[in-house]
């Protein structure tokens, strides 16, 4: 996606609880910026990771360049068809 990555490595322990991880470099931008991307990261989890979220796996975004200047929304569809695109 031209946001993010996503990684997902099931866990294999009999827990369903659903883990996330945020990864943004200082090729980034400056603190600010990987801030405000971690913190988009973070309501995109809370918002889609509960229904479409594989339960009992690591979750990990990793922050690409592009996806700062991206809106809320492109980055909502980015992960739902990322999320779909693994689990099939």
């Amino acid at each position: 996606m031209p946001g993010f990555v996503l990684l997902v490595r099931p866990r294999e322990d009999d827990d369903l609880t659903m883990r996330v991880g945020f990864t943004v470099t200082k090729k980034i931008g400056n603190a600010v910026v990987r801030n405000r991307m971690k913190r988009r990261f973070r309501a995109l989890a809370r918002d889609i990771l509960p229904e479409q979220g594989i339960p009992g796996a690591d979750h990990v975004l990793i922050g690409r360049a592009g996806g700062i200047e991206r809106d809320y929304a492109s980055l909502a569809a980015e992960l739902k068809r990322a999320l779909k695109k693994i689990t099939q």
